[in-house]
């Protein structure tokens, strides 16, 4: 049986695997005209939010998954940024 922190690796895993192809073509094109600044300001501060809740809690699936989240939607708000 899973138990609820293979679950949240998983969920973890799948979610933050979903930026790289994103992460990936911004690095590649330097094209970021099509991304929103005001969707990767707000979900960035989400992802840092988690990542605090996590850390209240002691959860390490949430810790880990929203570090590496952070990391990619942080790379992709630079180069946004970097564009303006």
């Amino acid at each position: 049986m899973l138990s609820p922190d293979m679950i949240g690796m998983a969920a973890g895993l799948l979610t933050t695997l979903s930026f790289v192809p994103q992460a990936v073509r911004v690095l590649r094109t330097r094209d970021t005209r099509s991304i929103s600044l005001a969707m990767y300001s707000i979900f960035t501060l989400g992802v840092v939010l988690w990542f605090c809740y996590g850390l209240a809690i002691g959860s390490w699936p949430i810790i880990i998954n929203n570090i590496i989240t952070f990391a990619l939607a942080a790379l992709i708000l630079v180069c946004k940024l970097r564009e303006r």
